[in-house]
């Protein structure tokens, strides 16, 4: 259904860009509203199943990762990675423990609890990512990803 339609919109944007940026603003949006619903109930957020991923596939075994990587790889600032981290840890998903040799910093790494979460969820995550990805075939999938590093290199 085209975004006009689908936004109640009176009369047909006038600018093709405007359009365009309107449809991946929307797309984003229900794309986030369906992924909150699925991870619901499992009584995580998407932001800690992607912070939970992160600890599991880009750490050093048992090594976690510092709030300040975590921090770079998750696009948010390190005042809101702390309060994320605050609430993961009281749900006993995370623990943070000092870096050897450098007392300003906390590694950061997954519980048991945590672990089993994630390993519970993400086989489902991803069989829900590839029925949602399924309009488009892997070229496609490969195109859009193309497009859209381009729109992030040109922005200003």
């Amino acid at each position: 259904m085209a975004l006009t339609e689908e936004l109640g919109l009176k009369r047909p944007l006038k600018v093709p860009a405007h359009e365009a940026l309107l449809n991946i603003y929307y797309t984003s949006s229900q794309m986030k509203k369906r992924a909150d619903e699925f991870f619901a109930r499992y009584g995580i957020t998407s932001v800690q199943f992607n912070l939970l991923e992160l600890l599991l596939r880009q750490a050093e075994e048992d090594e976690g990762l510092t709030q300040a990587e975590l921090s770079r790889m998750m696009l948010v600032n390190r005042a809101n990675i702390t309060s994320l981290i605050d609430r993961m840890e009281k749900a006993d998903l995370v623990v943070r423990t000092p870096v050897p040799g450098d007392r300003r910093y906390n590694a950061i790494k997954l519980t048991g609890h945590g672990r089993e979460v994630l390993l519970e969820v993400e086989e489902r995550y991803l069989t829900a990512v590839a029925m949602v990805m399924s309009p488009l075939s892997e070229k496609e999938q490969d195109q859009l990803m193309n497009m859209l590093e381009r729109l992030r290199e040109a922005l200003p």
